[in-house]
């Protein structure tokens, strides 16, 4: 399970650089300052979870716990900075009609991370 982790934190670390690079350097003259901060925070939040399964994958326990919270980490970077990321750039994308779908996801990834980081919990108490 650690290579799978840390391969998928490799992934979404480049994701997140890239995306980072993107919006400093191509999204800054097409979207307003407000749909760039949202795009900021989309990488934040990409980057600070990459860490975390950065550090799920140094941990030695075998829980079921850990295997959830590395789920709940990936997922919730999935929704809440890929739709983050979306509403970022919903001008560019013509995709005004689709903010009333893509709005509650991002609170739905918010959630998935909180239940991430109380399962990571859960696997450092459960382990030896």
């Amino acid at each position: 399970m650690n290579k799978s982790i840390v391969i998928t934190a490799a992934i979404l670390g480049a994701l997140a650089v890239i995306t980072g690079a993107f919006g400093a350097h191509g999204l800054k003259a097409k979207i307003t300052p407000a749909q760039l901060d949202i795009w900021h925070t989309a990488v934040h939040y990409n980057f600070y979870h990459v860490f975390a399964l950065l550090f799920l994958s140094t941990l030695k326990t075998n829980s079921g716990c850990l295997t959830a919270s590395f789920y709940l980490f990936t997922a919730g970077i999935v929704l809440f900075s890929g739709s983050l990321y979306l509403l970022a750039c919903r001008d560019l994308l013509n995709l005004e009609s689709s903010v009333k779908i893509i709005g509650p996801i991002t609170p739905l990834g918010g959630v998935l991370f909180i239940a991430g980081w109380v399962t990571l919990a859960c696997a450092a108490i459960s382990s030896k």
